[in-house]
């Protein structure tokens, strides 16, 4: 068991539980571009995955700024839904004060555009609490890929081990995993059960308030 150094976190579905709001924004997008909606299985193939990487399924040939452009309308129909309702996931704070009281930083990881970052962190004045955020505009791969979990392990100063994910997809947990890193599964768009096969996940919990902080912190949980 390895004590924790670093908290990194994903960011929709995790720090804010907004996914629901993601696949609203997602149905009416598939509506504007004409395409079908299937909503039940749509999270467990996307969550994670940047849009370009999305988007490109359905629209191969199009140039990479009709993609981009796409991937943007789709992201301004989200902020316009979820503003009202923009909150912290229950519990953060009470994690980030034990963090601070045991001296470990923290770092967002997510595959959000740049500006769903800036309306999160931003809005919901986030942002000094991290000491890095990682995303996929700074050339990261979107995940399964453990890119954006290793790069911010190394800007945290800890090693792989030493770095307690928390995800609310299997995508991302399989990120992590890939990354050699111990998880926490967020239930909050799907149940434990869509976690069983993970052997790094080390607790699943609906938010964060439901979580043993001295077993997680001590590694033991």
């Amino acid at each position: 068991m390895t004590p924790v150094r670093g908290l990194i976190f994903d960011m929709d579905g995790t720090l804010v539980d907004n996914m629901a709001v993601h696949d609203d924004a997602w149905e009416a997008w598939h509506a504007e571009v004409g395409l079908a909606f299937d909503r039940a299985s749509f999270f467990r193939r996307t969550a994670g995955r940047t849009n370009p990487e999305i988007i490109s399924e359905f629209f191969p040939n199009r140039p990479a700024a009709e993609i981009a452009a796409m991937g943007a309308a789709k992201e301004a129909i989200y902020r316009r839904l979820y503003a009202p309702r923009l909150a912290a996931h229950a519990g953060f704070a009470a994690l980030m004060a034990e963090a601070d009281r045991r001296g470990v930083k923290a770092a967002v990881a997510t595959a959000a555009p740049p500006e769903n970052v800036d309306f999160t962190l931003d809005g919901l004045g986030l942002r000094s609490r991290f000491a890095a955020v990682v995303q996929p505009s700074m050339g990261y791969r979107g995940k399964p890929h453990p890119d954006m979990f290793l790069a911010a392990a190394e800007k945290l100063g800890a090693r792989p081990e030493e770095c307690l994910v928390f995800e609310d997809a299997p995508l991302g947990v399989e990120a992590a995993r890939r990354a050699g890193m111990p998880a926490v599964a967020i239930t909050t768009t799907l149940p434990a059960e869509a976690f069983a096969e993970f052997r790094n996940v080390r607790a699943t919990a609906p938010d964060f308030a439901r979580l043993d902080f001295d077993a997680l912190f001590a590694g033991a949980a």
